[in-house]
């Protein structure tokens, strides 16, 4: 990895994603950072670059519970950089509030936890493995969580026995799963790709106000997952799944090569993306 690495940052603005691009900066890394909020955004790239002294981030505004601002995105990436060492695909909401309990539905008509915390990395890793790949060796994270419930095919959207904490749960599992099917597809000479759950239950906005108190720190997530992203001893790792920095075991399903390829395959047709080619 180049002394100067470029890495994507998705929910950069908030939580664990804006003090991860803290830590980043500080380091010498070239960053671009996402979020929802333009103005929040915009705040979050002067404080990095008066911290760090250094350039300001270049930053991407995107709302991900929508795909076609997911595919801007990528095309306005495409522009800004001709290659990306690391994406952290940390962008999510959680089980509850801020966010709300009740089941809602993305402007795709996808149930919005899914199509957040899932479809929208997963469509955008595979429109920037291009730019992944032109940087070789590269890094995808997905920030996932040990909070996994099992995907139920025939019901993916969860129309039934809807929470939160099952929604949450499954859009876990499955970015974890889609990693593992991502690794054994992508040469780790290439692209390496590895899920983790970063801490539990940091004291972020999600964390407060839904479950009113911490357990872990915001910076013992940031120190897993920077590891994750530019530590040395995970050059060459793929396919893996880690609690904080120790490699655990996700839920069995994300074991089981039927369901892996099922999701794949699903998850392509809701993206509308053809694939790896």
């Amino acid at each position: 990895m180049t002394a100067s690495p470029t890495i994507l940052i998705t929910g950069a603005t908030d939580g664990l994603g804006r003090a991860l691009a803290h830590l980043l900066a500080d380091r010498g890394a070239s960053l671009i950072l996402h979020g929802r909020d333009a103005g929040r955004l915009g705040q979050t790239a002067d404080e990095i670059a008066v911290r760090a002294g250094a350039a300001r981030p270049r930053t991407v505004c995107a709302d991900l519970a929508e795909l076609a601002q997911v595919r801007l995105m990528s095309d306005e990436l495409r522009e800004l950089t001709g290659r990306l060492d690391v994406l952290v695909s940390n962008a999510g909401i959680g089980s509850g509030q801020p966010d709300g309990r009740e089941r809602r539905t993305s402007a795709d008509g996808y149930e919005l936890r899914f199509a957040v915390n899932y479809l929208a990395g997963f469509l955008l890793t595979l429109d920037l493995l291009p730019l992944l790949r032109a940087a070789a060796p590269a890094r995808v994270v997905n920030v996932a969580s040990l909070g996994q419930h099992p995907l139920d095919f025939d019901d993916l959207m969860i129309t039934h026995g809807y929470t939160g904490t099952r929604a949450y749960g499954q859009s876990k599992l499955a970015q974890i799963m889609s990693g593992f099917e991502l690794a054994s597809r992508v040469p780790a000479r290439q692209v390496t790709v590895n899920s983790l759950h970063p801490a539990t239950f940091m004291p972020t906005k999600m964390v407060t106000e839904e479950i009113g108190y911490s357990i872990d720190s915001i910076s013992d997530g940031v120190a897993a997952t920077s590891r994750l992203a530019i530590g040395p001893a995970l050059a060459g790792v793929t396919g893996r799944f880690f609690d904080q920095s120790r490699e655990a075991r996700a839920n069995a399903q994300a074991y089981d090569a039927a369901a892996r390829a099922e999701l794949w395959r699903r998850s392509l047709d809701l993206v509308a993306h053809p694939g790896l080619g």
